[in-house]
């Protein structure tokens, strides 16, 4: 069985090497490496050109929680002039729960600002968007759809349902993570949403819940972990699911 990792802070893993080598013997064959700052946009593409296995695809832009100010301009003249090396644009989008943001108006305006240019640089180059929605589903998707947008994936959807609807509806793709074995808002979101328009990740180094009391620190390889808490929920076949989630993949991403 042949795994892809859709979402994946490869510069956010201590030992970036060993994760690696891990993954390609538990399967994985692809992952796409998204970038949240200048530092994390520059790691991943030197990771793709000097890792083999699995294949390294990488996906350029600035986070809602990584917006420096003095940086927007020179990463986004990076990304531009390294866009021929990216699948995708992100992971970009809107974070609402922030403490920093839910009661300040302006910061919420900069991460707009922000997110519509990147959705600009989507078009522009005709590149799918990965998109963090966290507290603010709706105003991602308007964004999008009303930036003309063709292809954008909604990463670790946990929103509500009617917004998951609209998406769909709009011809964009959701994704999740090993939380689908616990969490209910991605247990209501995802049981909703059709494999068609799904996609597994790991949002890795991400910690997430193991039992009763324990935890694990997400790598590319616990994606076989989502697959397994999405079967369980959708009681569906594991290798047809697999074969639709990487056709979705490489589909989507053009990989």
């Amino acid at each position: 069985m042949l795994f892809i990792d859709t979402h994946a802070h490869l510069d956010h893993l201590e030992n970036v090497e060993q994760a690696l080598v891990q993954a390609a013997e538990a399967g994985v064959s692809d992952i796409i490496a998204v970038s949240v700052d200048l530092k994390a946009n520059k790691r991943n593409l030197e990771l793709k050109k000097s890792i083999q296995r699995p294949r390294i695809h990488v996906a350029l832009g600035i986070h809602p929680g990584n917006i420096v100010p003095d940086e927007v301009e020179e990463t986004l003249r990076f990304i531009r002039e390294h866009i021929k090396e990216a699948v995708a644009i992100g992971e970009t989008g809107l974070d609402y729960w922030y403490k920093w943001a839910k009661k300040d108006e302006a910061k919420k305006a900069e991460q707009r600002q922000l997110f519509r240019r990147q959705l600009e640089l989507a078009r522009e180059f005709d590149l799918p968007v990965v998109i963090h929605s966290r507290g603010a589903w709706r105003d991602c998707l308007t964004m999008t759809r009303d930036a003309g947008v063709k292809k954008a994936v909604f990463h670790w959807y946990s929103g509500p349902v009617d917004v998951l609807n609209d998406i769909v509806a709009s011809g964009y793709m959701v994704s999740t993570t090993p939380s689908l074995a616990y969490s209910p808002p991605s247990r209501e979101a995802i049981s909703q949403a059709p494999i068609e328009h799904t996609m597994i990740e790991t949002d890795c180094p991400v910690y997430y819940q193991e039992g009763e009391d324990g935890r694990f620190q997400a790598t590319p390889k616990d994606v076989a972990r989502t697959l397994k808490a999405y079967v369980a929920l959708k009681n569906v076949d594991e290798s047809k699911a697999l074969a639709v989630f990487n056709e979705n993949a490489r589909r989507f991403f053009g990989i």
